[in-house]
């Protein structure tokens, strides 16, 4: 962290936003060595001791982002035709190498987690861990509790039989239904084939949870934040093998 600008160096742990920050510092909460300091540009240098209301702050490598993505963008570091999830974020983040940790499909919204951190991406994306997802899908069709049950058994498409997945029927609005879906594997466009296995369309998806994070109700599409430090706990747990459920 050589030359790195105090607030900066607390917006990458998760402390709150560049403003919010700055306003933190300046009122004199945060100590260098401990030494007060009101200057959010303020340069510390690797081993250096930084504390916020007198409790050390971790040095860590790893940024965590939560983004709302929104609908047209997509999944990956850099596209050439349409927008990516790394093009929303500040620019303060541009030179961390944050990847996005696994997929969603161009047209689902919700939540995607932006990170640089390679190990945690690697167990909460390992087959073996069976992390759960959480979807909203707004679905045409007639969607009944033998979906239901068939969701819960699994389904047959073409290349694949789906491993049991939750579906929650939670109303019926508007000639669509409102459900939640809940799986522990992920592939290719699979809650659009399930439904359509159904002869159901999804018209809309969302996702509202993957693992233990749960997507901000406060956070727009386009909107995103640093994981909190429960959040990082989880992540940091993760990264080291530990449970994902």
């Amino acid at each position: 962290m050589s030359g790195e600008r105090l607030d900066r160096f607390l917006a990458n742990r998760g402390k709150g936003s560049r403003s919010v920050i700055k306003h933190i510092i300046k009122s004199g909460r945060v100590a260098v060595n401990g030494i007060c300091i009101r200057i959010p540009e303020y340069k510390i240098n690797e081993g250096d001791t930084v504390a916020l209301d007198g409790n050390i702050v971790e040095n860590e490598k790893y940024v965590y982002i939560m983004l709302n993505k929104p609908s047209g963008v997509v999944s990956s570091t850099e596209d050439p035709r349409d927008t990516a999830v790394t093009d929303i974020i500040g620019k303060e983040y541009k030179s961390l190498g944050l990847f996005p940790v696994g997929r969603l499909d161009k047209d689902t919204t919700g939540l995607i987690i932006l990170t640089n951190d390679g190990a945690f991406a690697h167990n909460s994306l390992s087959p073996s861990k069976h992390v759960e997802k959480r979807y909203i899908a707004y679905v045409e069709g007639d969607v009944n509790d033998d979906t239901v049950k068939k969701f819960r058994d699994g389904i047959e498409l073409k290349d694949f039989t789906t491993k049991s997945a939750e579906l929650i029927i939670k109303e019926k609005k508007d000639g669509l239904t409102v459900a939640e879906v809940a799986l522990r594997e992920g592939k290719f466009h699979q809650i659009k084939r399930m439904f359509e296995a159904e002869g159901c369309k999804v018209v809309h998806l969302k996702r509202i949870s993957f693992g233990k994070i749960k997507l901000d109700e406060g956070l727009d599409e386009g909107e995103y934040r640093l994981l909190d430090d429960n959040e990082r706990e989880y992540v940091k747990a993760v990264s080291r093998g530990g449970a994902v459920q």
